[in-house]
């Protein structure tokens, strides 16, 4: 299969909320771009907290869900950046959701009686991949208390991220906000590999724009993919972004002089069913006087994307 029917594939899985991936060959080593989709946020309460926190993780390509039991709280208004918004009693809310085993979901209701509640439906179903609970120390200790006291086990008890947020002095709802962010970010990246030069790329993100370029049957194009990086450069590996004949570009791998020069290579690719590899080197002289402060290097395959 060649690459326009592959990016058509992996656009109509990604259009499913189904993930996928992306096998290149580049210089007889093989590497994997996967694409997976928004991971989805539950915010349980719909409160002052929840407005910046939503709108900080709907940048952060997390998809979120923001549930209250009261209508007032839950409107288009407040969450322009939410999916559509649970109004019920949080047991019914948490149980529309559906929680599986990749989601995240932050309890941050109005009071202890609905933390209780919201922490009752969620251990007893199947455990999402975070769990954080606001609260003061000694008061989501004695909530802690008494569910293990209810018999629910302690080894569960304990993976609640409580008090919610990472420790970094914040006062402000908007900083309390962050440091919840914060945590999410910690629970994405902790398995994600901190060396660029690996065969499973760093970025798996799915852009639906470029992949509907990349897609499109009407036009011819090349793919420019970020496979390897060292140093500072304002992209990881996985990075990608097309360019077709009118020298219309879908998407970015960090923008500049260099990547206009790896733009003008890939267009010259255009319709010859071939691909070639180039080093961005952004630590040299040239690139200091172009402004271009990374100091790394960036390995690009670019690739026609033909049908064969």
């Amino acid at each position: 299969m060649g690459l326009r029917p592959k990016f058509a594939e992996i656009l109509e899985r990604a259009e499913r909320g189904e993930n996928s991936s992306l096998e290149c060959t580049i210089n007889g080593e093989i590497y994997l771009r996967n694409f997976r989709c928004r991971e989805r946020l539950l915010l349980l309460g719909g409160g002052h907290i929840c407005q910046p926190l939503c709108s900080f993780a709907s940048a952060l390509d997390f998809s979120v869900t923001v549930a209250d039991d009261r209508p007032s709280f839950v409107t288009r208004e407040r969450f322009p950046d939410a999916g559509t918004p649970l109004c019920d009693s949080f047991p019914a809310a948490i149980r529309q959701f559906g929680i599986t085993e990749q989601d995240y979901v932050a309890v941050i209701t109005r009071g202890h009686r609905w933390d209780a509640d919201c922490l009752r439906t969620i251990l007893s179903g199947t455990a999402p991949k975070y769990l954080g609970m606001i609260g003061s120390r000694r008061r989501t200790a004695g909530l802690l208390n008494l569910l293990e006291q209810e018999g629910f086990p302690s080894t569960a008890l304990r993976g609640i991220h409580t008090p919610i947020g990472l420790e970094i002095g914040a006062l402000t709802v908007k900083e309390i906000a962050i440091s919840i962010l914060a945590e999410l970010i910690a629970c994405r990246r902790a398995d994600t590999k901190r060396r660029s030069n690996n065969s499973v790329l760093v970025t798996e993100n799915i852009d639906l724009n470029p992949l509907r370029f990349l897609a499109d049957s009407y036009r011819e194009k090349a793919l420019l993919l970020v496979y390897e990086t060292s140093g500072s450069t304002p992209v990881k590996s996985g990075a990608m972004m097309a360019v077709d004949r009118s020298f219309q570009t879908a998407d970015t791998i960090g923008g500049g002089c260099s990547e206009n020069a790896v733009l003008k290579d890939a267009y010259h690719l255009i319709g010859t069913g071939k691909q070639r590899s180039i080093t961005i080197d952004m630590s040299n002289d040239v690139a200091e006087e172009e402004g271009m402060v990374c100091g790394g290097q960036m390995k690009v395959l670019i690739k026609d994307v033909g049908e064969a």
